[in-house]
């Protein structure tokens, strides 16, 4: 994608001038991102995800049987939507883009940002009234109208610290004062951009409200440095440690000085100060799969010719629904190829068209090690045969 293109999708603006203007800044009303939108799930499809085990999927009802803002954890049953009044509730069920294709379809027009910094797509449907209350969420959001219409209104950048209301399963805010010029009403296809920690409310206007929320999420510091210091200290010898050979004699045994400080510091910030480290560590950290126990690994390893063989005659693999790919440049036309929180060290072309393609034919085949990668990655859960296959193949 060029980034002097102007995009439809980003109200005229070209990508650079998203990233550079908008982009972790300011809110963004784009009518008509998506130009007559077909909304690619029914309500009762929504629901019928809601009712899977392994979905995760929550009902925020504003007058639920136990009393305000009730919120409930799938899977859910017919009977749970059957008691629901004629407003006032709201379905959420994240992850859509992994279980359907159309859904994952949309990601395609969100190709001028890193795929790793994806988190999922979460589809809510609400019938009039429905909300989950003035809120702030942590990461960027893009916010899609599928079908209805939904009032959005802004309450500019609030501190991470806001008062929330007690005692209820959701962050809602205490005190939400509305900016004027920032109340919208989005009708299908419209869609508003929302940076990190901008308060904001959207309430459903009419009957099958559905709306996409394409979110990319991003470690807090804290995460950060607690999972960087972790891996740092697996990678560790034993016996790197605290030194302090040619010190002088202590004046008083009992004092912790201040050359002590000064040597512990200095170990600690060469461990830290390792960018080779930093990439591998951070790779695998941003492509941690969003539900693990989504990837199926194989019971048993996979020989690479077999592989191969099926490859050759016209089989195709494809990712799993939910994997997550990146590719970090080492010396030599040599990469890691990060895939589902693994590091994998290959062919720099190779690891390049696996982070970026769906299907994998026999044409990966030409580069260096790729029957030993596609195998690695195959076994790992990270690829598969298409689904059809395997029901043909079961048939």
């Amino acid at each position: 994608m060029s980034t002097d293109t102007p995009l439809t999708l980003l109200g005229g603006l070209t990508s650079a001038e998203f990233l550079r203007d908008v982009w972790q800044q300011q809110p963004l009303l784009i009518r008509g991102a998506f130009p007559d939108f077909d909304n690619p799930l029914t309500p009762d499809e929504l629901a019928g995800l809601a009712c899977e085990d392994n979905i995760e999927a929550r009902l925020v009802e504003e007058q639920g049987p136990d009393g305000p803002w009730q919120v409930s954890h799938g899977p859910f049953d017919e009977a749970t939507f059957a008691r629901l009044p004629e407003r006032d509730w709201t379905l959420l069920v994240q992850a859509v883009d992994h279980y359907v294709p159309e859904v994952a379809a949309l990601l395609e027009d969100f190709t001028f940002l890193p795929r790793w910094r994806l988190d999922d797509i979460m589809v809510s449907y609400a019938p009039p009234g429905g909300s989950v209350g003035p809120h702030l969420d942590q990461y960027d959001v893009f916010l899609l109208q599928g079908s209805g219409q939904r009032r959005w209104q802004l309450g500019g950048k609030v501190a991470d610290d806001a008062p929330i209301l007690r005692g209820i399963d959701l962050r809602i805010l205490e005190t939400f004062e509305v900016n004027a010029d920032q109340d919208w009403v989005l009708e299908p296809g419209d869609m508003l951009y929302l940076p990190p920690g901008w308060a904001h409310h959207g309430v459903s206007q009419s009957d099958d409200c559905m709306t996409y929320s394409v979110g990319f999420r991003a470690p807090s510091a804290d995460e950060a440095i607690t999972s960087f210091a972790d891996y740092l200290g697996e990678q560790q010898p034993p016996s790197r440690r605290y030194g302090d050979a040619g010190m002088t004699p202590a004046e008083d045994p009992g004092e912790l000085d201040q050359a002590a400080l000064s040597r512990m510091r200095q170990l600690i910030l060469e461990t830290l100060d390792d960018p080779a480290q930093m990439a591998q560590w951070f790779g695998r950290v941003m492509t941690q799969p969003k539900y693990v126990d989504q990837l199926e690994p194989s019971e048993t390893p996979t020989a690479p010719d077999e592989l191969v063989a099926a490859l050759q005659e016209g089989e195709v693999l494809v990712a799993a629904p939910g994997s997550r790919f990146a590719w970090h440049a080492l010396a030599d036309d040599r990469a890691t190829l990060f895939a589902d929180g693994d590091g994998i060290d290959c062919d720099l072309a190779l690891a390049r068209e696996i982070a970026n393609r769906g299907e994998f034919d026999a044409s990966l085949l030409d580069y260096p090690g790729a029957a030993e990668v596609l195998t690695r990655l195959f076994d790992a859960g990270s690829l598969g045969w298409p689904v059809d296959d395997m029901e043909d193949d079961d048939a």
